[in-house]
């Protein structure tokens, strides 16, 4: 699992930001990290009202801490 790219959401709403990945010989684009009263969320975006991709509570759990993971690091990295 390679992280792509991540763009932080700011402002209103439970949205901590949006991010690109590959997984296994797929990219996947877009895909929202929400915060919710459970904890945090994966959900890939959806087309005519569908669920194009669901993951598994493993690759979920994986794809939040690989985020989460590099969020952190990047906010130590600016504030040094």
């Amino acid at each position: 699992m390679q992280i792509l790219a991540i763009r932080p959401e700011r402002g209103p709403g439970n949205t901590v930001a949006r991010f690109d990945v590959q997984l296994d010989g797929m990219r996947l684009y877009n895909i929202a990290l929400k915060r919710g009263q459970a904890g945090y969320r994966v959900f890939a975006p959806s087309a005519f009202g569908i669920a194009v991709v669901t993951f598994t509570p493993e690759t979920a759990s994986a794809l939040i801490s690989a985020v989460l993971g590099e969020i952190t690091a990047n906010d130590r990295k600016h504030a040094a």
